[in-house]
Order: C-alpha cells, then structure tokens, then sequence
C-alpha cells in the first residue's frame, strides 16, 4: 500500500549558450577602453577660468595640450607665486618651455596648446609664455573660459 513515487525528468536541458560570451565580453571592454577620458594631470597650481560670450568648444581632445598657468597650490592650502605647469610637472625655467613644446608639436603635427590661466595671474607671465610657444612654432593656441553667466 505503500505509494512509490518517482520523479520525471524532463528529457531536454536548458542550457545558455556561451559560445558568443568572448565577443560581447570584448565589445563591451573596447566600448569602455574608447569611450572613457582618464584624468591623468594633478593640477599644482590653480586656475579659475576668467569668464567669456562666445566659446567654442574643440571636439578632438586628442589633440590638446594644456598649460596651466595660477599660483602654486602650497600645504596647508595656501597659495604661493604664479606659476606654469605642463603635464605633472612645474616648470620652473619659462625657457623650458619652448623645448617641452616644440617636441610635443614633433609627435602630433596638429597640436593645440590650450592656455588654461587664472583670473589673477601675472599678464607678463602669460607673455612669456605666448612668446615661448611662438619660438616653439606652436601657433595653433585655445585660451579655456568657462561661460559668462546673466
């Protein structure tokens, strides 16, 4: 009287299928490899943008070199002498600069110097530099704003 009971087993398997695993797995990794902008420069010095009307905005980013130029963030968050600094590094001899640069222009032809200077920086400083970046050859020259607010 005792019941026996068995379990059915279902004759197919349900499986998913991995054999595209690999290819989206790779698409996806390119997707984010092209689609994501590192910060890579610590800015030692600092710059708050004057203000302008008309900006235009450069798409290829690739082709951009920035120049800080602001007073020198100190410990303690105090602020010491302006200041220029290209990539990590500040550059302590203005002259240096057209090296730096000419070098740069060497390895992408078309290359644009974007001039990111603080509000309240030396305008002789800026001159200097202009100066450097014109015996560097380096004529294509962006000065970054931010927007003028109404």
């Amino acid at each position: 009287m005792a019941a026996h009971f068995q379990k059915k087993q279902a004759g197919s398997k349900q499986e998913v299928p991995t054999s595209a695993m690999p290819d989206v797995i790779f698409i996806l990794l390119f997707f984010f490899m092209v689609t994501t902008v590192l910060r890579e420069v610590t800015l030692k010095v600092r710059v708050n943008l004057t203000q302008a009307e008309n900006i235009e905005k450069i798409e290829q980013k690739r082709l951009l070199s920035y120049i800080y130029i602001g007073p020198e963030r100190l410990p303690n968050n105090q602020l010491g002498q302006d200041k220029v600094q290209i990539d990590d590094a500040i550059v302590e001899d203005i002259g240096a600069i057209r090296t730096l640069m000419y070098d740069k222009l060497r390895e992408q032809p078309k290359l644009i110097v974007s001039l990111r200077v603080d509000e309240n920086s030396e305008f002789g400083l800026l001159t200097d530099v202009q100066e450097e970046l014109k015996q560097a050859s380096t004529f294509r020259i962006n000065y970054s704003t931010r927007r003028e607010t109404n």
